[in-house]
């Protein structure tokens, strides 16, 4: 009796399992052509991955996939779309990273975008310029947006044909080029960072005239330490001129180079050139102000004389018409005289004088037995130096 019993629950749980599955079947299939029925009722697009740097904006996302779908998304229905063909469209833009898309349960069609964001900025001596993103993956300049990043020249491969070299040096250039954002007074301090031939990188600074030997990217934190130290240390005190060179190379030191007697008379010579290039430019300047006012004089010369002419002319046909008018015609048997009509007044002609052209200088001249002048002395440039010996 016992096992009747048993048997007949067992059946009955089978059987409410089954109606169970059964409804939950119906229900899916029902959910499936509900979904298959309903249509997009907007986009919400999200893009993340960057800080301050923006490449690619919601507009340009929205009209890659307008144009994937030929028109407006709004209304088309959810089964027409293919997501993941979607998101390999994406992909294909250079400044995306990843892109994931799904339907929520409103209908939305919600699009999150990982943006690249560039980590340098890269010149090669061919003239070629490109940005590197913290994957070394490299990146085309943009119309939209410059961003604020190191710079470093002196790149000598195209950015594309890279070998393992080339890629080890990326990645140092992505270091140094992180360690420098992370630093405020860096940052504003480096003006640029040359790479070597060696492979090594050398730092110009925005003030002063010395070149900042960094080495490789090893003990990065160590060297940017040491360099801010002796800004404010040494720099500070002795003059930002004192010293052509800083050495960072060496460990749990800094090795300064003092500006000798050479960097001092190339400096001189550097002003010297740069005085008389300004002095040259301004006589080329003055010689061309000359010539301009004489060829102007010229023209406004040409100019009169042509409206003299012109007014010349039309006085001489005036008075010629007015002799036509006035003059008498034979008069007919029986018929009444003419009336002699009015002379025509002309007005009287207005000549404009040209401009006399300017007199060229001359030179006064010297009386007998009068002493010549004494002449001024002539100063001779002097080239100023910044900072202490």
């Amino acid at each position: 009796m016992s096992l009747k019993k048993n048997h007949i629950k067992h059946l009955l749980f089978s059987f409410m399992w089954l109606a169970i599955a059964a409804c939950g079947i119906v229900l899916l299939v029902a959910a499936m052509r509900t979904k298959d029925q309903s249509r997009c009722r907007g986009i919400e697009i999200e893009i993340s991955g960057v800080s301050n740097n923006f490449f690619i904006d919601k507009a340009d996302v929205r009209q890659v996939l307008t144009d994937y779908c030929g028109g407006k998304l709004e209304g088309v229905p959810i089964r027409q779309f293919d997501l993941a063909a979607i998101e390999n469209r994406l992909k294909k833009n250079v400044w995306i990273k990843n892109a994931e898309l799904f339907f929520d349960g409103n209908d939305f069609l919600r699009v999150s975008i990982d943006e690249r964001e560039p980590a340098a900025r890269i010149f090669s001596v061919s003239g070629e310029s490109f940005y590197i993103d913290s994957s070394r993956h490299i990146l085309p300049l943009s119309d939209k947006f410059s961003a604020r990043l190191p710079v470093f020249t002196g790149f000598r491969s195209s950015p594309g044909l890279l070998s393992k070299a080339d890629s080890a040096l990326l990645l140092q250039v992505k270091d140094i080029s992180e360690a420098l954002q992370a630093d405020s007074f860096l940052m504003a301090m480096i003006d640029q960072v040359d790479i070597t031939p060696q492979r090594n990188f050398e730092m110009i600074p925005k003030i002063g005239n010395q070149v900042i030997l960094f080495g490789n990217a090893d003990r990065i934190d160590e060297k940017c330490r040491k360099l801010k130290i002796f800004y404010k240390e040494v720099i500070a005190k002795a003059g930002w001129n004192k010293y052509s060179q800083v050495n960072l190379q060496f460990k749990n030191q800094v090795v300064a180079k003092l500006r000798d007697a050479a960097d001092k008379s190339s400096d001189s010579l550097r002003a010297l050139q740069m005085m008389q290039t300004i002095a040259e430019r301004a006589e080329q300047l003055a010689s061309d102000s000359m010539q301009y006012l004489q060829q102007n004089a010229e023209r406004q010369e040409a100019d009169s004389s042509i409206i003299e002419k012109s007014l010349q002319r039309d006085e001489d046909e005036a008075e010629s018409e007015t002799r036509e008018t006035i003059a008498p015609s034979p008069v007919k048997a029986n018929t009444p005289p003419a009336i002699a009509p009015k002379p025509v007044v002309t007005k009287p002609v207005v000549k404009i004088a040209p401009k006399p052209a300017p007199k060229p200088m001359t030179k006064p001249e010297k009386k007998p037995g009068a002493k010549p002048a004494a002449k001024p002395p002539v100063q001779k440039p002097k080239a100023v130096m910044g900072g202490n010996n």
